[in-house]
């Protein structure tokens, strides 16, 4: 690995990235493009690449690049927030960055990792397999299935080419906060509890997701480059686990006693219930997600501790 570009490398995954790539690969030449809009200078603190800030959407990669290739691509530049329902910016901004970004990679078919989402399975009952139907419950979520046609076309284009789709759950783990409101369910009632204030879950604290340590993602990320083909993987914790799990599991971890403040979801468009089916991941990329969730809560607020401190 001598060159790498990744997209959206400020932001909360795509700075995991980096600098686990920084880590694992100490002579690679290491770009990020990122605008700053969905990520943070100081996510990538001990960075020794480059940055170039911009949206892809209107970098002229041709040009920018023209000396040089890259050995790998990933694609993680994406408005996150899910709550922005702006249809022309979502749109626009997820779907053609990722559009110009294959048009110039397909010259030379630089493997390329995505970042797609769960958000694309919408208000499923069950666990969520690969060939589970789309059902975008949002902009956001449409924004994905765009990119997952649009990798399913370039595939077909250049049968040769590797572009691998990943199909990201519920993350946290370090270097979100500067997402806000956008942040993991873990990092907010972290923050309320750690202010000593009841946590703030959806009536009955029952709703399920799968939540995966940014840990876990970021090491099937790097794994999805040995993918043997083009394709979608999902990549969660293969596990769902409720509100009220959180909240207990935080508890434990802060060594706190603090009862959740219940208040209905303002919000139709809410996934009550995600768990990923990773048996692909685990048998084609040697997908083990090391953290499970007391695991990934301790680690994370042992981390988020250690930064107060700070």
């Amino acid at each position: 690995m001598r060159s790498v570009l990744v997209t959206g490398g400020a932001g909360f995954i795509g700075a995991n990235l980096v600098l686990e790539l920084q880590n694992r690969y100490p002579d690679a030449w290491i770009v990020v493009v990122d605008d700053f809009r969905s990520g943070h200078f100081s996510n990538l603190e001990g960075f020794r690449g480059d940055c170039i800030a911009s949206n892809v959407a209107e970098l002229r990669l041709s040009e920018r690049f023209r000396d040089g290739t890259f050995d790998a691509i990933f694609h993680l530049a994406s408005i996150t927030d899910t709550t922005d329902h702006d249809q022309l910016r979502q749109v626009r901004d997820n779907v053609e960055s990722f559009r110009m970004l294959l048009n110039w990679a397909s010259r030379d078919q630089t493997p390329v990792v995505y970042a797609s989402s769960a958000a694309t399975y919408g208000k499923a009952q069950s666990v969520m397999t690969e060939a589970t139907d789309a059902s975008p419950q949002n902009v956001y979520a449409f924004s994905k299935v765009q990119l997952d046609n649009l990798a399913r076309y370039y595939h077909q284009q250049h049968p040769a080419w590797k572009i691998v789709g990943l199909r990201y759950f519920n993350v946290y783990g370090p270097r979100e906060a500067h997402k806000g409101h956008a942040s993991s369910m873990i990092f907010q009632l972290f923050q309320q509890m750690a202010a000593g204030k009841r946590p703030r879950i959806f009536t009955d604290g029952e709703q399920r997701r799968d939540f995966v340590y940014v840990k876990d993602v970021v090491a099937a990320t790097l794994a999805a480059l040995m993918a043997p083909d083009s394709r979608i993987y999902n990549i969660g914790s293969g596990a769902s686990a409720s509100f009220n799990q959180i909240v207990a599991g935080l508890n434990k971890a802060l060594g706190t006693q603090l009862e959740p403040d219940y208040f209905e979801n303002p919000y139709p468009f809410y996934q009550n219930f995600t768990e990923a089916d990773i048996s692909l991941a685990r048998k084609e990329l040697e997908y083990q997600p090391a953290f499970d969730l007391d695991r990934g809560i301790h680690d994370y607020v042992d981390w988020l501790q250690k930064e107060r401190s700070s």
